[in-house]
């Protein structure tokens, strides 16, 4: 008898750590870490984690919008001009709005299918090399940069959480092995890659 088990899939995301970051001797920013924990066949990498600042989501809801126009997404934390670095309940405020923006954009398949949103995810490529690669113009794929990315960081959270219990995968080395997901060597599923939107003139 052979016995398959449907998973349920999921996507847990977390948004979490704001950290404050010296942009020059004048100007600091807060860039926030973004968790990826799925066991969905539409993102390369099983975890992942990357940081991002309130600009690099405003371009993103940009671009998402853009190219899914007749879906409403989700409105980020307002960008009030009494924000306080600061102020922890600020800071906290704009990391729980930030986070419910993921989830509710995380729930659409169509998406979902934008190459930009899983880059912004689980890459640390700036806007401008996003847009290059999603519209071909460099030597890497969407699934090479999430890759490559992946290969520099190899150590996340909950691996080291399983490597402390005892458990030594010492020949292991992809995100999910501590997770019980498979190997997550698999490249984004034809199904949830869509090819990218051409951009506006």
């Amino acid at each position: 008898l052979i016995f398959i088990m449907h998973l349920q899939e999921f996507v847990t995301v977390l948004v979490r750590d704001p950290r404050t970051q010296k942009e020059d001797s004048w100007h600091s920013y807060i860039d926030y870490e973004i968790f990826i924990h799925t066991n969905s066949i539409c993102f390369t990498r099983k975890t992942s984690c990357v940081r991002r600042r309130f600009r690099e989501f405003v371009w993103l809801r940009q671009r998402l919008q853009s190219n899914a126009v007749l879906i409403q997404l989700p409105e980020l934390p307002s960008k009030t001009p009494f924000f306080n670095m600061n102020n922890p309940h600020h800071v906290d405020h704009r990391r729980q709005g930030l986070q419910e923006f993921l989830e509710k954009i995380l729930q659409d398949a169509l998406l979902l299918s934008d190459s930009r949103l899983h880059l912004f995810l689980q890459t640390q490529l700036s806007p401008e090399d996003m847009e290059a690669c999603v519209s071909g113009q460099t030597k890497y794929s969407v699934a090479d940069a999430i890759h490559k990315f992946a290969s520099l960081n190899r150590r996340f959270p909950i691996e080291d959480e399983e490597r402390k219990k005892g458990k030594n995968d010492a020949d292991s080395d992809t995100e999910s092995s501590s997770s019980g997901l498979g190997p997550s060597d698999d490249s984004i599923s034809c199904g949830c890659k869509a090819s990218p939107a051409s951009e506006e003139s």
